[in-house]
């Protein structure tokens, strides 16, 4: 709104001035033609709001831009090239990269991330609406990246294969840098198999940006848990937290701080404080009842696990104590895997990788979500990875 349209102030001249009805009639039209206007000539509209997802092609990476209605339904507007390749590991079909967070939308710096998993390379975009600026190819310093998070300056990627790693990077001058003494190797075994049961899941900052937190899956059933110092650097060794037969996935947060994980052993979402040392201790378990159970997305007290095996969501309800309640599971395409809430917590979009789908659902007062339509992804079999912006 470029101005307010007042009604004109009384003028007292040695008794009292009244508005008449019919002034007050016509000044509250007027108030609302106002309100009602078009903006001022020359002001920038807004931009619209979207959704990303990377269709992983092993010959060429990209992303696929999304136009997010208000009412969450989705329109395709453009494909942009990563400037690497997609990768794929032994075993893996719907999922290939066997990962949670291999796309992350960074909002404080408007920029996308990528990761390229059969190029060891990060892909950096700058973000405007739904269009993105391929900005910087970065090495990860590892071999085949699967999950990448940020964190005011700070990002980190993690690397799946030959026993897995991280690497940091920071912004210097709006670009990033490799951080020194910034790289840990995670090792673990580099020979089980098969690779996708037994690669870590995902990379992730606890909400304060404090520390770092991987994933091991069946590879020691492990949460590991680094310190990061001022500068951006990680502790020399991980807290652990050992996790028998659960196989951690993926993970979020909850607005408590707590950690959500998804336990694709069991088929659960479990619940866990972060102590100060660094070690996990659990909260309550909700088992889903489902198969390959392994991503989970947060949307206030509300979580919805993937379930690959099964082709369904399961909402989980989480209340101030931490006790979680199952709201029961919801049909979605076939595999589903990523998944992500909208910012205003109306509307969830999983990512199919068998269907090659991006799945729309519109979540009620309850939390439970209600299906809203579904768009393809072209290219996008076994694909991972959505940001919605």
């Amino acid at each position: 709104m470029s101005r307010t349209t007042r009604a004109a102030r009384p003028v007292h001249r040695g008794r009292t001035a009244h508005l008449t009805r019919a002034a007050v009639t016509v000044a509250a039209l007027a108030l609302g033609s106002s309100l009602a206007a078009p903006p001022a000539a020359g002001a920038a509209a807004p931009e619209p709001s979207a959704v990303f997802v990377q269709d992983n092609d092993l010959e060429g990476n990209a992303i696929i831009a999304y136009e997010r209605a208000h009412d969450g339904t989705l329109t395709e507007r453009a494909t942009y090239p990563t400037g690497g390749e997609g990768g794929a590991l032994d075993g893996a079909v719907v999922d290939l990269l066997a990962s949670q967070g291999s796309l992350t939308y960074d909002p404080g710096h408007e920029r996308l991330y990528a990761v390229n998993a059969g190029s060891d390379t990060l892909t950096v975009f700058h973000v405007r609406g739904t269009e993105l600026k391929r900005l910087q190819v970065l090495p990860t310093e590892g071999d085949f990246p699967v999950s990448v998070t940020a964190h005011g300056d700070r990002v980190y990627v993690l690397n799946a294969l030959g026993g897995g790693s991280v690497q940091g990077y920071a912004y210097e001058d709006g670009r990033l840098a490799r951080v020194p003494r910034a790289h840990r190797d995670l090792g673990l075994d580099p020979s089980a198999t098969p690779q996708f049961l037994n690669t870590p899941g995902q990379v992730g900052f606890t909400p304060d940006g404090s520390a770092l937190l991987v994933t091991t899956k069946n590879n020691g059933d492990r949460v590991l848990h680094y310190r990061i110092d001022d500068r951006g650097r990680l502790a020399a060794r991980p807290v652990v937290t050992e996790l028998p037969d659960a196989a951690p996935f993926g993970f979020a947060f909850d607005r408590g701080g707590r950690l959500v994980l998804a336990e694709a052993g069991p088929g659960a979402v479990a619940l866990f404080d972060l102590t100060r040392g660094g070690r996990l201790r659990l909260v309550d378990e909700q088992v889903t009842g489902e198969a390959a159970t392994c991503w989970v997305a947060a949307g206030g007290r509300f979580f919805y696990a993937s379930n690959a095996g099964s082709n369904t969501v399961t909402t989980v309800r989480g209340d101030r104590g931490g006790n979680l309640t199952s709201l029961g599971n919801t049909p979605t395409g076939t595999g589903p895997i990523d998944a992500a809430v909208s910012p205003d917590g109306r509307h969830l979009y999983v990512r199919t990788g068998g269907s090659s789908t991006v799945d729309v659902f519109a979540i009620g007062r309850d939390g439970k979500p209600a299906p809203a339509g579904s768009v393809p992804v072209p290219g996008g079999v076994g694909g991972e990875g959505i940001a919605v912006v």
